[in-house]
Formats: structure tokens, sequence, C-alpha cells
């Protein structure tokens, strides 16, 4: 599973890359102003989050957390339902998909980061060896 964590974190930031210069490039071109600061927020949420997994997959090489484990199964879940839906609310003019469908994922995604934050937090501050 650490591998994994490993290939969603690379594709994660690779595809932050790439659609911040989409969106700087050729969206600029069709998207308003606030689309574009939705679709600007999508990608900075998904490169924070994208290294947060890094981050995970590293510690998680030389210790076994399930709560680490879990921080970067939200982190996942939390770039898909946020960022996902971000860039799709901000394409909503061209897609077509109900905002009233895309409203209530993009917090549920902010939920997700929220947890997995928490999860991190709570294994820093386990008791034992080496542990404040």
């Amino acid at each position: 599973m650490q591998r994994v964590f490993f290939v969603i974190a690379a594709l994660g930031g690779l595809l932050a890359v790439v659609f911040g210069a989409f969106g700087a490039h050729a969206l600029r071109q069709v998207l308003t102003i606030e689309q574009l600061m939705i679709w600007e927020k999508g990608v900075q949420y998904q490169f924070y989050h994208s290294l947060a997994l890094l981050l995970c997959y590293l510690y998680l090489r030389s210790e076994r957390s399930t709560y680490v484990r879990n921080a970067a199964i939200c982190f996942v879940l939390g770039i898909t339902c946020f960022s996902g839906s971000l860039y799709l609310l901000a394409t909503d003019d061209f897609l077509h998909i109900p905002k009233l469908i895309l409203g209530p994922i993009t917090p549920i995604g902010g939920l997700f980061f929220i947890a997995g934050w928490g999860l991190l937090l709570v294994e820093g501050m386990k008791k034992g060896e080496g542990k404040i």
C-alpha cells in the first residue's frame, strides 16, 4: 500500500503542475476571473496534499502507523473530492454538471483534508520512545 501512496503523490504533483499550466494558459481565455480563482484553489490544495501524501509515504517507509496510513487515504480522497469538484465547478459552463451535485462534494473533500491532518496530529502526539 505504501508504494501506491508514492505513485499517487507523484501523479498528484504532476497533475497539479499540468492543471496549473492549463489554467494559466488555455483556460485563461475562456473562464471568468472567479472561475479561474476556483480552478487555482483546486490546484493549490492538490499540490499541498500531494506533498503531504509524499511525506506520509516517507514516514511509512520507516514506521508502521495506522494513523499515518489512514491520513494518506484521507489526503487521496480529499484531493479527489475537493480539488476534483473545484475543477468541475470552474468549468461548469462547458460541462453543465449541476452545482447541486458538485456543491456538497467540495466540503466533503475539505473534511477529508482535516481528518488527514488530525490523524497526523494524533500520530505525532502518541506517547512512546522518541515521541512527544
